[in-house]
């Protein structure tokens, strides 16, 4: 629950994981200013809790209240990180970070006023016929590092434009191919248009808008959800109860989507899975070879801030049935507070069936339902949508289901290319260039307590022999990640290899250590060469698992800074230090992926792709804990004699799997 009580001063304290409120973040803004942190031309990237001492949340004792601040000044270019005391009234810490910058604020707005205003860049769209640019969109990209000169002290976006005859036009069906201006944001000015040969403008705008699709389906019968009793989920603050699950959630400007203190309620104690699991970095780097393409390495977490760009949910459209919202509170570049309604959708959904026996002797059927707990947030980053799905399941399982869509980046071609090598042709003069989606999740255990054990679990046949007279036998081993230096790991899915994390010293009924495992979904790793610049910045992205012993300081994959880095930022660097793993608080840092080749379905608008885990118990329980769940209410789900099917042993249909009874209704709050 949220522990609300007084402080010495009478004013009302909450829980400390709870996310700053709107006063919150005006104040933190206050204290800057008060303490001159803000003089000259200072741009507030974000304000975010600082989240406290974990043994102190775990303990209960009193924690400090603060904010965890990042911000640039524009005249000196300097990037700066500081902790606000929101007690104390004070400025904690202030250092300036030397390598890498914060994430692009609103300033971004900035660059494409700049760019039409640039006469350079108007000729480069005069030369392809295009002199109205009231109506071309600009779309801004971090620059990544390549060690040019005009990356030196500069604070760099790449604009690209998009052709449109009105607002509300799909502008990437028609780009402006081979032209990128250069704004410096620090300076407010366009340093420069590269401009690599004109490519004609494609001519159709493929919109997908309602009107624009003509003419719709008329066989579709509405599929109606509703709880006449309401949810079955309680909700205080920002903290949940469902069927015996508990946690509490928020948005993070940089991570997106953060799930707190997991724990499952058994046999009368609420015992914990997770301290802390969200996105720590993502990735999308590009395989084309062009001037125009081959730079593109999107970090949309660390260079563009992946919850400031979460949608405002709508009923019925991007959530379905009974639901609950959470709002969202970030800040401008000057630190006042904003509130993005509905960030977060809760609802509860069916899930076909959880378990089920049908006993052809006694003729009786015993069978319940599957209902799971969505917990999502949407966000747009440019053309692409991604959605984050942690789903809470009744027998312990939990599972993160990343969505993908939106519109694909494209190039144009000229009329008559058809075959090209590092993209496919996905409408009449637009291909679409090979490139990969890479997430890294940041997952800290705590099964049962902080001291927990990794072991690396791989399914291996056994040589025909003595121990396999009949060549079918495979086994089981497990081998314990007890150094960082050993903990870099790939997938390998012919060795249906999993990732257990277990509590050496607390065990179930049959004495294995209790435990839950790592269950990769969709999985890839980065196919740039390990020399290339995205590779060096996303590090990340070259293992599917990487196991650290937990810091506080070590939340991000690519480092805390990963615009204008480098390179060697985040996990390669907290692995040097090659701390011990077993029986130790420990962190799993997860990454899953696509590699996305295109085709002509993915065009206009891209159909959902998935990726994502599941986390599931392993001798957690003591036996499947979803037994007590109550069957249907339905007179045909209740257990039952099944009729005469006979004592062949075969199992005929019994006519008791209906999906739902009843008709329900979407918009319900």
């Amino acid at each position: 629950m949220v522990n609300v009580a007084e402080s010495s001063s009478g004013a009302a304290t909450v829980h400390p994981l709870e996310p700053l409120s709107e006063a919150e973040i005006s104040r933190t803004a206050e204290i800057l200013g008060s303490g001159g942190r803000l003089e000259g031309d200072v741009a507030i990237a974000y304000i975010t809790l600082h989240e406290p001492d974990k043994d102190a949340v775990l303990e209960g004792r009193p924690v400090p209240r603060e904010a965890l601040v990042a911000a640039v000044d524009r005249l000196t270019a300097t990037t700066y990180r500081g902790v606000v005391s929101l007690d104390e009234g004070n400025v904690q810490s202030w250092e300036v970070i030397t390598e890498g910058q914060v994430p692009v604020t609103a300033d971004a707005m900035r660059a494409e006023k700049l760019v039409k205003a640039h006469q350079g860049w108007r000729d480069a769209l005069a030369k392809r016929g295009v002199t109205d640019v009231e109506n071309v969109q600009i779309d801004t990209w971090m620059p990544g590092h390549f060690g040019l000169d005009i990356e030196e002290g500069n604070r760099l976006v790449r604009c690209l434009a998009y052709v449109r005859d009105q607002v509300g036009d799909n502008g990437y069906a028609r780009p402006v191919e081979n032209v990128i201006a250069f704004v410096d944001l620090n300076r407010g000015e366009v340093v420069d248009v590269h401009d690599y040969g004109v490519v004609p403008i494609p001519s159709e705008k493929a919109n997908f808008d309602e009107a624009s699709i003509g003419e719709h389906r008329t066989d579709l019968k509405p599929l109606d959800i509703v709880q006449h009793e309401g949810p079955s989920f309680e909700v205080d603050g920002h903290f949940v109860k469902w069927q015996k699950w508990s946690f509490r959630l928020s948005m993070h400007p940089i991570e997106g989507l953060v799930i707190h203190t997991v724990g499952y309620e058994d046999q009368g104690r609420v015992r914990p899975i997770l301290y802390r699991a969200a996105v720590s970095e993502m990735v999308v780097p590009y395989g084309d070879t062009s001037p125009m393409h081959s730079w593109k390495n999107a970090f949309d977490a660390g260079e563009a801030g992946l919850g400031r760009l979460v949608n405002s949910l709508e009923l019925g459209c991007d959530c379905l049935g009974t639901i609950h919202y959470f709002d969202a509170v970030m800040n401008g570049p000057n630190g006042q507070p904003h509130r993005i309604k509905n960030a977060i959708c809760m609802h509860e959904e069916d899930y076909g069936i959880l378990w089920k026996h049908y006993d052809s002797d006694s003729q009786q059927a015993h069978v319940r339902r599957s209902r799971r707990l969505v917990v999502s947030s949407i966000h747009t980053i440019g053309n692409y949508e991604y959605g984050f799905f942690w789903y809470f399941y009744q027998d312990g399982t939990l599972q993160m289901e990343v969505k993908l869509t939106g519109v694909l980046q494209v190039q144009a071609t000229h009329p008559g290319e058809t075959e090209f090598d590092h993209s496919v042709l996905v409408a009449p003069q637009l291909a679409a260039p090979h490139h990969q989606h890479l997430f890294n999740f940041r997952l800290d255990f705590d099964i049962d307590g902080t001291a927990n054990s990794v072991y690396e679990v791989d399914v291996e046949p056994l040589p025909p022999g003595d121990k396999n007279p009949l060549g079918n036998a495979f086994v089981q081993q497990e081998t314990l990640l007890d150094r960082e230096s050993d903990a870099a790991r790939l997938h390998d899915q012919t060795r249906n290899r999993t990732w257990k994390v277990v509590n050496p010293s607390v065990t179930n009924r049959l004495g294995q250590p209790v435990g839950y495992r790592l269950v990769p979904g969709a999985n890839q790793v980065m196919l740039a060469h390990s020399e290339s610049a995205v590779a060096k910045r996303a590090t990340f992205g070259t293992r599917n698992l990487w196991v650290t012993h937990y810091d506080p300081a070590e939340l991000h994959a690519a480092g805390d800074f990963p615009n204008q880095h480098p390179g060697g930022d985040g996990l390669p660097r907290y692995i040097q230090q090659d701390r011990p793993l077993e029986n130790q608080d420990v962190v799993l840092w997860h990454t899953v992926g696509v590699t996305h080749i295109a085709r002509p379905e993915d065009w206009p608008v891209m159909p959902v792709e998935y990726a994502g885990f599941t986390l599931k118990p392993a001798g957690f329980f003591d036996r499947n804990p979803a037994l007590d769940v109550p069957p249907s209410h339905s007179d045909h789900c209740v257990d039952h004699s099944a009729g005469d099917h006979g004592h062949d042993g075969h199992h005929g249909h019994h006519g008791n799997g209906h999906e739902h009874d009843g008709h329900e209704h979407d918009g319900q709050h």
